[in-house]
């Protein structure tokens, strides 16, 4: 039989618990991190240079942290989609961005009022790389040279293609300062990535391709595409014969891309302080410096022993923020 007295003491219990509640919480909140697998978001398809970055890390970072580091892909608008799932998901350390030149500095000049996010939603950890763009062409074009490929397009304006893994992308921003610096007429053709555009100019579909030199070197190396230049001051170790475009004749036309680990805004400072401390051990690690190397990659390079740290990759950010902002203005390019 159910007592009166055993009713007032289950009651009793019940209305006790949300004073226990709140002793439970601190609990969980200083729950060691990470405890479970942690996401690195990359905003663009699988197989281009912001994939290659994230896998080479999140492997490291794995074996690093104890705990799995998986790579999801979530493409479009130039990488907009994907970081802006990132401001939107829990500050917890468990969903990081790979951020590129493009997410990260571009897009706020060239898609303006319709960025989805603004610089200061995103906190920047760590810088892994920067990699050099690369002008190449079909085989089937008769251009050997940059050189060689501005007269053609001037005797052809309007008339050849040049393909890029996406608007917005410092591969797209190459492509118009090089016509704005070289006063040529090439069309836009935008890809989801940079697999099915590299596929498209080997097809010889696509006259033109632009890329970041991780993406495209196995092709190069295996002779299906014919490199033109480098967009940087000097030449790249994993290219040496490829000229850069300074020697070429434009030195105007410069252009790095960069990838590194943001995480939301509000994201605990201690995470952020831990992230920051083993992407700086890893992007100082021997092999994982060959290995990126191997793909055109150079060391972080912010910090004065070569590394990086949470400080001062956001003073990179906003200094990149600015530089692109004047050359979106110089070269008259939209997202649109």
């Amino acid at each position: 039989m159910i007592t009166r007295r055993a009713t007032l003491a289950t009651s009793a219990g019940l209305l006790a618990l949300p004073a226990i509640t709140p002793a439970i919480a601190p609990a969980r909140a200083e729950e060691p991190w990470p405890s479970r697998p942690v996401r690195i978001v990359v905003p663009f398809t699988p197989a281009g240079t912001t994939d290659i970055a994230a896998r080479i890390l999140a492997e490291r970072l794995t074996a690093h942290l104890g705990q799995p580091v998986v790579v999801e892909n979530r493409p479009g608008a130039g990488g907009n989609v994907g970081s802006d799932y990132v401001v939107k998901a829990e500050p917890d350390g468990y969903t990081l961005l790979m951020c590129t030149v493009s997410s990260g500095a571009i897009n706020y000049s060239l898609y303006g009022a319709k960025m989805p996010y603004k610089p200061d939603d995103l906190i920047d950890v760590g810088l892994m790389t920067q990699v050099p763009n690369l002008i190449f062409v079909t085989n089937a074009l008769p251009a050997k040279t940059l050189q060689e490929l501005v007269a053609l397009a001037k005797s052809k304006p309007g008339q050849l293609n040049y393909g890029s893994s996406g608007a917005g992308t410092s591969l797209h921003m190459t492509g118009e300062l090089l016509k704005a610096v070289a006063g040529i007429d090439l069309i836009h053709v935008p890809f989801r990535g940079a697999g099915p555009m590299l596929q498209e100019v080997i097809a010889g579909r696509i006259e033109v391709g632009i890329d970041n030199l991780p993406s495209v070197i196995g092709h190069i190396r295996d002779g299906r595409l014919r490199p033109l230049a480098v967009t940087t001051k000097t030449r790249s170790p994993a290219l040496p014969n490829v000229p850069t475009t300074a020697e070429a004749g434009f030195p105007d036309v410069l252009a790095t891309a960069w990838f590194g680990i943001q995480v939301p805004l509000k994201t605990p400072q201690p995470i952020i302080d831990r992230l920051g401390k083993e992407i700086d051990a890893i992007m100082k690690e021997p092999a994982t410096r060959e290995k990126v190397a191997d793909l055109g990659g150079m060391p972080p390079g912010l910090t004065a022993d070569g590394g990086t740290s949470p400080a001062a990759f956001k003073a990179f950010v906003r200094a990149e923020i600015a530089k692109w902002a004047e050359v979106v203005k110089r070269s008259g390019a939209s997202a649109e």
